[in-house]
C-alpha cells in the first residue's frame, strides 16, 4: 500500500513540474476609437490572452449578401466550397490536429513486442556448448514527463493546431474579399464597356453627318479628321475593356474551382448601392477578430512552450522499463512455465556538453522574444491597415459626389456644345473638347464607386471577417 502511494506521489510530483514560463498574455496599446470614427482618441492598455477570449469568428462570412446581388452570392459560395488553395489549408488543419496526438502518446507508456532467435555460446555468460534460445516477450517503455518537456511539446502543438485553424479563417476572408474585389471590378469594365459603346455610337453618328456636309463644302476637312479621330479613340477602348472583361471572368473561374468561362453578372454598377452603413465594434474586438493577429499569438505560445521544452532538455531524463515473456532453448516447449521478466529504471543527463543544451534553450528564448515582436508588429499593422482603409471609404464619399456633379455637368455641356455647333455658335473644338470632357467624367465616375466598393471589401478583410450587422 505504502509502495503505491510512493509511486502515486512521485508521479504527481512529475506531472506537476514543468520548465519554462506560462504564457500569460501580451499588454497591448490600442485606441478607444478608430482614428476616423472620432479624432478625440485615447490610449488604452490591456492584456490579451486568446486563452481567455470568447471569439464568434464566422459571423460575418455572409457580409458580401449586404450588396444583394444573387451572382456574387453564388460566386463566393462556389469560392467558399471548391478553391482549391482553401481545400489546401483545410489539410494543414488536419495535420496541425493529428500532431496533437503525437505529442500527446509521448507522455504514455510504449508498448511493444519481440519475438527471436539466437545460437551460440554466448548467452550473457560464455556456454560450453553453443545453443539455440527461442524467445518472445512484450516490453514497455515510459519515460517520465517530470519536467514537462513532452506537455509543453503537446502545448506547442496545441497552439501549433489553433493557428492553423485561424490560417485557414484567414484564407477564408481573404478568398471572399478578393471573389467580391475581382467581381465589382468585373462590373467596372461592363460599364465602362457600355460607356465605350454609347460614346461610339454619338460618334459614329457625328462622323456621318459632319462627313455629309464636308461633302458639300460646309466646313473644313480638319472637323472630319479630329471627328474621325474621336471616334477611333472610343472604339479603341471597347477591346481594352473586353479583353479585362475576359481576364477578370478567368480569374474568378479559377478562385471557384472551374475552368476559365463566362460569368453572367447581377447588378449592375450603377444600381449597386454604395452607401452602406458601418456599425464598427471597439477596436479591441480587432484582437479579437483578425486571423493573422490570432495566429501571431498562437505562434508565440507554441514558441513560449518551444523555450520550456529546451529548458527541460539540460535535465535528466527519467524512464522505467519492462519486459515479459517466455524463453526456451527448444522452440517445441515454450510454454508459461519459461516465464521471463525484467523490471528496471534509466537516468540519463547532460554532464558536460561545453554548453551545447544552454546555448540550444538561449536560442528558444530568443525566438519567443522574436515572436513577440511579430505579434507586437502585427497588431500594430493591423490597426494601420483598418484605418487605412476607413480614411479610405471617408474620402471615396465625398470624391463620388464629386465625380457625380462632373458627370451631370459634362453630359449637359457635350449637348449644348452640340447644339451650338450644330447652329454655327461656335468651333467644332469646342464640341470635341466637352465630348472628351464628359466620356473621361463617366468612365472616372465609374472607376471611383467600384473603388469604393472593393474598398469595402478590404475593410472586411481589415477587420477580421467584417463588421456586425445588427
Amino acid at each position: 500500500m505504502r509502495k503505491g502511494l510512493l509511486i502515486l506521489s512521485v508521479l504527481a510530483l512529475a506531472y506537476s513540474c514543468k520548465m519554462g514560463k506560462n504564457y500569460r498574455g501580451v499588454e497591448v496599446e490600442y485606441p478607444e476609437k478608430f482614428r476616423f470614427e472620432d479624432t478625440t482618441a485615447a490610449m488604452i492598455i490591456d492584456t490579451v490572452n486568446v486563452d481567455t477570449l470568447a471569439v464568434d469568428s464566422l459571423y460575418d462570412l455572409d457580409w458580401y449578401a449586404l450588396f444583394n446581388d444573387p451572382t456574387l452570392d453564388t460566386l463566393v459560395s462556389n469560392a467558399l466550397r471548391y478553391n482549391y488553395d482553401l481545400l489546401a489549408a483545410t489539410e494543414n488543419v488536419i495535420q496541425a490536429q493529428y500532431n496533437i496526438g503525437v505529442q500527446r502518446s509521448q507522455m504514455l507508456p510504449g508498448v511493444g513486442v519481440q519475438a527471436g532467435v539466437s545460437r551460440g555460446n554466448f548467452q550473457v555468460l560464455q556456454l560450453p556448448e553453443p545453443q539455440t534460445v527461442f524467445s518472445g516477450f512484450g516490453q514497455v517503455s515510459w519515460e517520465l514527463d517530470f519536467w514537462g518537456k513532452y506537455r509543453r511539446l503537446t502545448e506547442a502543438a496545441k497552439a501549433d493546431y489553433l493557428a492553423s485553424t485561424e490560417g485557414y479563417r484567414a484564407s477564408q476572408i481573404e478568398l471572399i474579399a478578393t471573389v467580391a474585389t475581382l467581381y465589382f471590378q468585373l462590373l467596372e469594365y461592363e460599364a465602362l464597356l457600355d460607356i465605350s459603346k454609347s460614346t461610339l455610337a454619338l460618334r459614329d453618328s457625328m462622323v456621318y453627318i459632319i462627313g455629309a456636309r464636308f461633302e458639300k463644302g460646309y466646313i473644313p476637312e480638319i472637323d472630319l479628321n479630329q471627328a474621325q479621330v474621336q471616334r477611333a479613340i472610343a472604339a479603341g477602348s471597347i477591346p481594352i475593356w473586353e479583353r479585362s472583361i475576359a481576364y477578370t471572368e478567368h480569374q474568378i473561374s479559377v478562385l471557384t474551382g472551374v475552368l476559365p468561362q463566362n460569368i453572367e453578372t447581377g447588378t449592375p454598377l450603377s444600381k449597386m448601392d454604395s452607401t452602406i452603413a458601418i456599425p464598427m465594434g471597439l477596436p479591441s474586438d480587432l484582437l479579437k477578430r483578425r486571423p493573422d493577429i490570432l495566429v501571431a499569438e498562437q505562434n508565440l505560445i507554441s514558441q513560449n512552450a518551444l523555450a520550456g521544452a529546451a529548458q527541460a532538455n539540460r535535465l535528466p531524463n527519467i524512464s522505467l522499463t519492462g519486459l515479459f515473456g517466455v524463453a526456451s532453448n527448444d522452440l517445441s516447449s515454450i510454454t508459461s512455465d519459461n516465464v521471463v521478466w525484467s523490471i528496471g529504471g534509466s537516468l540519463l543527463g547532460p554532464v558536460f556538453n561545453w554548453n551545447r543544451y544552454k546555448r540550444l534553450a538561449d536560442i528558444e528564448k530568443s525566438k519567443t522574444n522574436q515572436a513577440l515582436f511579430v505579434y507586437e508588429r502585427t497588431v500594430l499593422t493591423a490597426f494601420q491597415e483598418v484605418e487605412d482603409v476607413l480614411a479610405e471609404i471617408a474620402s471615396l464619399k465625398e470624391e463620388m459626389i464629386a465625380r457625380k456633379e462632373h458627370v451631370v455637368a459634362a453630359l449637359n455641356a457635350q449637348t449644348l456644345s452640340q447644339e451650338r455647333y450644330n447652329q454655327g455658335v461656335t468651333s467644332y473644338l469646342e464640341y470635341l473638347e466637352s465630348q472628351r470632357q464628359a466620356f473621361q467624367a463617366q468612365q472616372n465616375y465609374v472607376g471611383t464607386k467600384q473603388q469604393l466598393l472593393s474598398s469595402h471589401a478590404r475593410l472586411y478583410k481589415a477587420l477580421g471577417g467584417g463588421w456586425k450587422i445588427e
